[in-house]
């Protein structure tokens, strides 16, 4: 029996937090291995309409980080990626101390230049890219075919990136805009990996059961200027960051049930609140139902269990 305990924020005596997002956990690590490193940590903490939920959901930490170190060695024939170990004992000291607080759930990476720049790549149609198609033909100024529907499978995968925001939604922008922020080369090599991975990754997930709709990458440079590696960081086609739906029952023309936040977007939709904080408590029916979503994803997946 899996245990239930919910880690909702994380201290490690002796280590100094760097950040902490809306899921993750970061701490400087110095140098590890020749590298300079950082510690991230996934916590079980769930966001919704961009507010963090007062409680948590067991297991979504260890869920996020499995996959990401999943798909890290699946699609390293591809990219490389950040991570140095997840295994604690090579952890620096005072870090190997916590090791029942971080084992399953963190891991410890280069640091890289990061791209400013969100990685989108869509394979259906679906989400706000439903919304844009209906209001103009097309998905983020890319013309698309008339007559599609809801949850339809692309003619082909599209690259659709989006710039950061501090707060609230990402904001979609063109390939010309990135080739402003990180240069055309380096532009055209996002857009070139990018659908590569997701297009490994979707032949591999749909072989499993889940179809892939949608997903996004965060990629960061590392090494000297004019040798920069594209690497592929963060989190990597988690439940947090693509849209997964179960193969069988897909059925385009409405909404498709999915592996990650659906239960508690539903629940709070029901709710008398204005979406902003502080976000209600969830009850404990949904908290469960979204824990098991996490986990069948992992398993699915990597046909591994927790």
């Amino acid at each position: 029996m899996l245990a239930t305990t919910t880690i909702l924020l994380t201290e490690v005596e002796g280590w100094v937090l760097t950040a902490r997002g809306k899921v993750r956990d970061l701490y400087d690590a110095g140098s590890v291995e020749g590298n300079d490193a950082l510690l991230f940590v996934a916590t079980d903490r769930i966001s919704a309409f961009d507010c963090v939920m007062p409680n948590g959901i067991p297991h979504k930490g260890e869920v996020l980080t499995q996959i990401s170190l999943f798909w890290f060695e699946k699609l390293r024939g591809l990219a490389a990626n950040h991570l140095i170990t997840a295994d604690v004992a090579r952890y620096p000291e005072p870090f190997r101390r916590a090791e029942e607080l971080l084992r399953g759930r963190s891991m410890l990476v280069r640091k890289a230049r990061m791209v400013p720049v969100e990685c989108v790549v869509r394979g259906y149609l679906a989400g706000s890219g439903w919304k844009d198609y209906r209001a103009t033909g097309s998905l983020c100024g890319i013309p698309l075919p008339a007559g599609l529907r809801e949850s339809d499978r692309l003619p082909e995968p599209l690259f659709t990136p989006a710039t950061k925001a501090p707060s609230g939604h990402d904001i979609n922008i063109p390939l010309s805009e990135v080739e402003k922020i990180a240069g055309a080369p380096l532009a055209g090599r996002m857009r070139d990996l990018s659908l590569a991975l997701y297009q490994k990754a979707s032949e591999w997930a749909e072989s499993r059961g889940i179809i892939i709709a949608d997903t996004k990458f965060e990629l960061g440079l590392i090494g000297d200027e004019g040798h920069e590696e594209l690497i592929l960081a963060d989190e990597a086609l988690t439940p947090d960051s693509s849209r997964f739906w179960p193969r069988d029952g897909y059925s385009p023309g409405g909404p498709q049930p999915s592996f990650d936040k659906q239960f508690v977007r539903d629940y709070l939709e029901t709710l008398d609140w204005n979406k902003q904080p502080p976000a209600p408590a969830l009850p404990a029916n949904v908290v469960e139902r979204t824990s098991e979503k996490y986990l069948e994803a992992y398993r699915l997946l990597t046909g591994r269990s927790l």
